[in-house]
């Protein structure tokens, strides 16, 4: 069987028009499942060649025998993680890309830490008690959810003052390091034993991205401003290229501790390490996405280092088509579906 054999699907959020525009290129078939109302901005783009309303992507699951009939693999984002329930996945027949297991390790924080830690990865302080707090902490929701209802607490009062305001929510309160954001865009590829740097970005984030933009006169009259850190948009950027071997070795050492923690196949296909690069050139990372990030949308069709690397057009939506176009020709498809 060839690639037009196969259709590359997914849901229409997140980063759908990138991983579907990347199938295209290597010659699948496309298909979007979408919230009723926004299946005009996939048609517009051209980038899928089925689309199914929806009105919850949770019907996802009861298009099982459809998506099988075409030879449909999924590929995840960060919405499958923030509107669908893990445990949905566990029993998925149709053909998912990549490992299925690592998605508990991704969305439950402490074993997240573990993971890092073991993976001697330099990462914030947690607090366990709100009591415990001795230096500037931000507060972080459970699940991919864009950062929303984030916040910064000085102390152990203002913590909560502000955790009233998230009734019931999971949370982790953790160290806030001072320096500059950036998510550090990886895919390992298990056919060939092979780490890739692909791009590096950092969020614009509302508002705390636009406080800055007020005056400390004005914001003294505005007299409350609470900082929220909903992610917006995202902004390219490249790192000196002297971190970019530590930058790879953390990659390598993530890949590595997640066969020995996770599954035999451990952590494969694109993945992201989000952390901040302090003044002393020292990087903390605060949490891992295993699997595509929306801060690679904006190097389609190529980042700085995909373009080193490939020099063509390679989006990171494009490389997981390759990828999967790669093991249909080497009969090694089972190898990087579940």
């Amino acid at each position: 069987m060839a690639a037009n054999d196969y259709t590359i699907g997914t849901i229409g959020s997140h980063s759908a028009l990138q991983i579907l525009k990347g199938a295209k290129d290597e010659g699948f078939k496309t298909l979007c499942i979408a919230k009723k109302g926004a299946e005009k901005v996939y048609k517009s783009f051209g980038v899928a060649d089925e689309i199914i309303s929806v009105d919850h992507y949770k019907e996802l699951f009861s298009l099982q025998d459809q998506l099988v009939e075409k030879n449909t693999i999924l590929i995840p984002h960060g919405s499958f993680i923030a509107y669908m329930k893990i445990e949905d996945f566990k029993d998925l027949r149709v053909m998912y890309f990549g490992n299925k297991d690592v998605l508990e390790w991704e969305s439950a924080r402490d074993l997240e830490r573990e993971w890092l830690s073991n993976s001697n990865i330099n990462i914030p302080k947690i607090f366990n008690k709100p009591e415990d707090i001795d230096r500037p902490v931000i507060v972080k929701f459970y699940g991919a959810k864009g950062g929303m209802g984030y916040f910064l607490a000085k102390n152990t009062e203002d913590f909560y003052e502000k955790i009233s305001y998230h009734i019931n929510e999971k949370y982790v309160i953790q160290e806030y390091i001072i320096g500059v954001p950036a998510y550090f865009h990886y895919f390992y590829s298990p056919l060939n034993n092979e780490l890739e740097i692909m791009s590096f970005d950092k969020r614009y984030e509302s508002n705390v991205d636009s406080i800055g933009r007020i005056s400390a006169r004005d914001q003294f009259a505005l007299k409350k401003i609470d900082p929220s850190y909903v992610v917006v948009g995202n902004i390219p950027i490249t790192v000196r290229e002297s971190l970019l071997p530590e930058i790879y070795d953390m990659g390598e050492r993530v890949i590595e501790k997640s066969k020995e923690l996770i599954s035999k196949r451990g952590l494969f296909g694109p993945f992201c390490l989000e952390g901040v690069i302090t003044p002393e050139a020292e990087i903390y990372i605060f949490e891992i996405s295993a699997r595509i990030v929306a801060g690679t949308n904006i190097f389609e069709p190529y980042s700085p280092y995909t373009y080193i690397k490939y020099g063509k057009p390679m989006s990171t939506g494009r490389r997981i088509a390759l990828e999967i176009k790669n093991a249909i020709e080497k009969d090694r498809l089972q190898d990087i579906v579940c």
